[in-house]
């Protein structure tokens, strides 16, 4: 296993450099780095502290957000700021074919397969833990 780790990390490392080497070649890297720099920022100002106020609040309800239900909420979180943009755009568009699709409808949907694919694995999770514990076995991770 730490094997693995280490190839899918120097993985990491040499995407992480080809992407430093192509964002010094093009031409105007500022805007792309003000741009990384944009990303950070929402990440750091509405991200994170969205993701703390519901781990809060979870905390106080006494509902543990652990494995599955924590990632779930992260990705939820990154899906709805990647579709901020076309969520909150005005009105119509003057070109019909920039923003062609339903983003409003998308996002539901989207959130609605995260959240039964969530579900659904935590209910599987609680059955197969049922299970285990009336065979007398510990229930694995």
């Amino acid at each position: 296993m730490r094997t693995v780790r280490y190839a899918i990390g120097g993985l990491g490392l040499v995407v992480t450099a080809f992407g430093g080497f192509l964002l010094v070649r093009e031409p105007g890297p500022w805007r792309i780095a003000l741009w990384l720099a944009g990303g950070l920022l929402v990440h750091d100002a509405l991200v994170a502290p969205l993701v703390i106020a519901v781990a809060a609040l979870a905390a106080a309800a006494g509902v543990r957000l652990r494995g599955v239900p924590r990632a779930a909420l992260i990705v939820a979180g990154s899906l709805t700021v990647i579709a901020l943009p076309p969520l909150l755009r005005p009105g119509g568009v003057a070109n019909a074919t920039v923003l062609p699709l339903d983003y409003p409808r998308n996002w539901l949907l989207a959130m609605a397969v995260l959240a039964a694919l969530t579900a659904g694995y935590l209910a599987a999770r609680g059955v197969v833990r049922r299970v285990a514990r009336r065979r007398g076995a510990a229930p694995g991770r």
